[in-house]
């Protein structure tokens, strides 16, 4: 199993110094996915690509080796191929043949050959040659050099002929870590779960800053999004998880401030927050989901009196993007379902807020603010590697069983996020299996059959006894952890 990885555009037109960089860096990063989900390959740098030479060629690893290829910054896309020596044209042209005549039957196709190295022929003339055996040869439907159904590839390179059996896209941008290190501002909805990929994509290190304004599920919501959000974009990197408990501050706005400035001095109070937070971890750079106008505290205006309490840059990747857009590429990236289930508590709602930002006005509104709550809300902030926030989440599970041989009566719950699910369906031929997402869980428990013991199944379990443990605390029911080995 051996695949091609073709760098993302930008990239390749580079200064030699800066193109050589992001290479290296790339190679590093997957070479670390790939050592992550247990796998075995070589990883070479080929100056205008990557070649992954897998050691390993079961389903399994073929799967995972898929969706690091389509989820590593970098990658503008990939190529699944099959190598073989060459000899003559002819021979390089069966081994074409071989791969693609049973795909060809009734459809238009066209050939795209690229060559390197010392041949009699030109890219040009092996196209002709193996399109014409094609379709002499073959059940295709003819040639269509403009809107085939199928594009034929294949490269030359030297003594070997590669013939591409698949075509992976990548996720672009540039490799993780090359572009240095921000702190994000989550909250587990569509913007910023989009803010925080998009700044992954574009290559730097996103760590997570979570503001509590009162609610644990929310806490537990946001952990599980942006663990999600790293670990299918951001894995060959460790980043922090930041929570600052923030009910004190929200309290104290209630308390003291003018309820039409409420809005932006609480967006104030958190960006000052998070500007010590980035400090403390040497980051350069504020991440917020915030667009234009898209509410009362994000005018311009607003925006800009907010902006003034951080010394640090303050990127908004959104900011010119409609709520739609930003809603679409939330589906795209997984972190959709995660939002329209994140339990929410909404600390402060402005009467007749304003809109017209007013730095005298906001900062007169911020006088009887008592800055000693925010000093103890940061006082009370937690750190933890991202890699960490489920085993945190996972304390006190002890309780919960764990199953290897379910009984004929026990319901399988696949609580995988859906992605995963389709990719690797769980089959059992004497349980009943449902597949409820994690974060549905809440929302779909009437579909359980009270009477039955619901196993919840994960890929590593974590998952599976964080919610199972919740539920038998609230007494919904019988639960416990399906262990499928």
């Amino acid at each position: 199993m051996k695949f091609v990885v073709k760098l993302f555009p930008e990239i390749t037109i580079k200064s030699k110094s800066v193109r050589k960089q992001m290479t290296k860096i790339l190679l590093a990063n997957l070479r670390t996915r790939i050592r992550k989900h247990g796998l075995s390959g070589d990883v070479q740098n080929r100056w205008d690509s990557l070649v992954i030479d897998m050691n390993t060629v079961d389903d399994r690893a073929h799967r995972h080796m898929i969706d690091i290829l389509s989820h590593t910054p970098g990658i503008g896309y990939s190529l699944e191929i099959n190598e073989h020596d060459f000899t003559t044209l002819d021979n390089a042209y069966q081994h074409v043949k071989d791969a693609y005549a049973p795909l060809l039957k009734g459809k238009t196709f066209c050939v795209r050959v690229k060559r390197a190295g010392q041949h009699e022929f030109t890219s040009h003339q092996a196209e002709i040659y193996m399109g014409g055996g094609l379709l002499k040869e073959t059940e295709a439907a003819g040639v269509s050099l403009k809107n085939p159904d199928l594009v034929v590839h294949a490269e030359i390179r030297n003594d070997k002929v590669q013939v591409v059996t698949r075509r992976i896209d990548g996720l672009g941008g540039y490799p993780l870590g090359s572009q240095g290190e921000v702190l994000s501002l989550i909250s587990g909805g569509y913007d910023s779960t989009v803010a925080s990929y998009l700044m992954t994509r574009r290559g730097l290190k996103t760590h997570y800053c979570f503001f509590n304004l009162g609610g644990s599920a929310h806490e537990i919501g946001v952990k599980q999004v942006a663990h999600y959000l790293w670990q299918r974009y951001g894995e060959s990197h460790r980043v922090k998880f930041i929570t600052i408990p923030f009910e004190e501050v929200v309290a104290e706005i209630l308390k003291n401030v003018d309820t039409g400035q409420m809005g932006v001095v609480l967006k104030r109070m958190m960006l000052r927050a998070a500007s010590r937070a980035a400090s403390r971890m040497a980051l350069p750079a504020l991440v917020t989901g915030e667009a234009v106008a898209q509410v009362a505290s994000q005018t311009i205006s607003n925006l800009a009196v907010i902006d003034r309490v951080s010394d640090h840059m303050v990127l908004r990747p959104l900011a010119a993007m409609d709520k739609l857009d930003i809603i679409a590429l939330s589906r795209r990236i997984g972190t959709e379902a995660f939002a329209a289930s994140m339990p929410e508590y909404c600390g402060v709602i402005s009467v007749n807020p304003t809109t017209v930002g007013d730095m005298a006005k906001v900062e007169a509104a911020e006088a009887g603010f008592d800055m000693a709550v925010l000093e103890q809300a940061l006082s009370k902030a937690t750190y933890q590697r991202i890699d960490e926030v489920l085993e945190d989440l996972d304390s006190g599970v002890d309780d919960v069983p764990l199953v290897k041989m379910p009984s004929l009566s026990d319901v399988i719950v696949d609580i995988r996020h859906p992605d995963e699910a389709e990719a690797a369906p769980l089959e059992l031929p004497n349980n009943r299996v449902l597949t409820i997402p994690f974060y549905e869980l809440e929302t779909r428990l009437s579909e359980l059959n009270q009477e039955a013991r619901h196993l919840f199944y994960c890929q590593k379990g974590t998952m599976s006894r964080i919610h199972a443990h919740h539920l038998i605390l609230e007494q919904k029911g019988s639960f416990g952890v399906f262990l499928d080995d």
